[in-house]
């Protein structure tokens, strides 16, 4: 069903904590200086796992201060961090919030600085990263703790649906917390430049075949009719167009082995996201996704395809639905979520466990689930959040996400492990490019996934 919008125009050695907290203020020091994030050795202070049945507040030493490693750096995901940081400061007044956000699209940037800090022994005290499989690497690493003993504390585990508990668990435990769930497959797109090319801004369009007519239109406009940005944003594309040709189960079987990467439902389904790139613009690989969704709110583009963080870019924007956006599932994927959810982790070696402990109690909580998530788009992992003020945009998605297949997100984690989207990544931004022919992107794929 299609719904619109009605928004506002988103083994450890022993430390001391002084010399922690003078190696940790060097170092934000030296980022204001230099507009970057520096690894600099940090000492560790403690044990933060118990060994049985996952982390509890019990073993977490500190409680000073807690840096909170991020890619949420502007825009409607630096308002959701700033939302959530508010509610942490009120519930944890006696600990410090350090910032270490790094820019880049989807975390691209602060994933790589992440794993060279992880493998220096630097760890932040608590980092972001996509519940799922994306966290695989991690627990395979011994880089994260079982916070498992948390969720009894909190009393998540009654909080959160069973249906998500069980994405979040692996081999019996939880690393960690969700402070959100998010959409990926939806369309966004701007009624005046579909009336421009005599279309109707209400139209639903059943598949990609109809969706195609509707590009066609406003391609003879002049305008860009699909805007799209940095890889990352062609690989999310890429996964709402394999679900659209593979349906929830089909697509799921990339996964889990069922479906053949080299079979012909994949290869129709690699030549319709050929054709919808052929759509888009062409200065799209130096761009990231504020600049694609800014497109369409400033009337340069018909439709994007983005996950429902854009719905917060809109109301930053000031915009208003349905007079200057609209919004749909990807045709062919209606009755489909296909999600993720950002969360919060407790690394081993955390100089501040304690403080660690603290963030990831107001992740947890209601309140900070509520704030953050009206300032970012998504909606609650919690059941008995209040979202009587959300928007009716993540209203439906409350509804959708009660009663839709869920799929996990490839672009974001939930679906594969990093080194696997990485991969993946690499063989899209080569044939985006033009730099290899379809039948060698969807045999890199296929390697990509084995």
């Amino acid at each position: 069903m299609r719904r619109r919008i009605r928004s506002q125009h988103g083994s450890r050695s022993p430390g001391s904590t002084k010399a922690m907290v003078s190696m940790r203020t060097a170092r934000l020091m030296t980022a204001a200086a230099s507009a970057a994030v520096l690894t600099l050795g940090l000492a560790a202070c403690g044990d933060g796992g118990d060994g049985d049945g996952g982390t509890t507040g019990d073993d977490m030493a500190g409680g000073e201060q807690v840096e909170v490693f991020t890619w949420w750096a502007a825009g409607s995901e630096k308002a959701g961090l700033d939302a959530l940081v508010g509610v942490f400061e009120e519930q944890h007044p006696d600990i410090q919030f350090i910032n270490g956000a790094v820019a880049g699209g989807a975390g691209s940037a602060a994933k790589d600085l992440l794993q060279s800090r992880l493998q220096a022994n630097d760890p932040p005290d608590t980092f972001q990263a996509h519940a799922g499989a994306e966290l695989q690497d991690y627990i395979d690493a011994a880089q994260i703790e079982d916070v498992s003993g948390l969720y009894d504390e909190f009393g998540l585990t009654e909080a959160f649906p069973p249906d998500l508990i069980d994405l979040l668990t692996s081999d019996g435990a939880i690393y960690s917390v969700p402070s959100n769930i998010h959409r990926a497959n939806v369309v966004w797109a701007s009624p005046s430049v579909l009336e421009e090319a005599g279309l109707d801004p209400a139209a639903e369009y059943a598949d990609l075949d109809a969706w195609f007519e509707a590009l066609d239109a406003v391609e003879e406009t002049g305008k860009t009719p699909l805007s799209i940005a940095a890889p990352w944003t062609q690989v999310h594309m890429l996964e709402t167009v394999l679900l659209a040709g593979l349906g929830a189960e089909g697509y799921n079987g990339l996964w889990d082995g069922s479906t053949d990467w080299e079979g012909a439902e994949v290869t129709a389904a690699l030549e319709d996201f050929e054709k919808l790139m052929g759509y888009t613009n062409t200065d799209r690989d130096g761009l990231d996704w504020p600049d694609a969704i800014q497109q369409v709110i400033d009337g340069e583009a018909g439709f994007n395809v983005m996950g429902d963080w854009a719905e917060a870019a809109f109301q930053e924007a000031g915009a208003t639905s349905p007079d200057d956006y609209v919004y749909f599932p990807v045709p062919g994927t209606d009755g489909t979520f296909d999600f993720l959810a950002d969360s919060f982790t407790l690394p081993v070696g955390a100089p501040d466990p304690a403080g660690a402990r603290a963030w990831l109690e107001t992740v947890g909580s209601a309140d900070g689930q509520v704030a953050f998530n009206m300032a970012k788009g998504a909606i609650p992992a919690r059941t008995d959040a209040d979202t009587s003020d959300f928007s009716e945009y993540q209203q439906t998605a409350v509804e959708s996400f009660a009663s839709d297949t869920i799929v996990p997100s490839l672009a974001h984690g939930a679906a594969t492990p990093v080194a696997m989207l990485n991969t993946i990544t690499d063989a899209t931004s080569k044939f985006t490019a033009g730099a290899t022919d379809l039948a060698t992107f969807q045999s890199e794929l296929a390697a990509a996934t084995m």
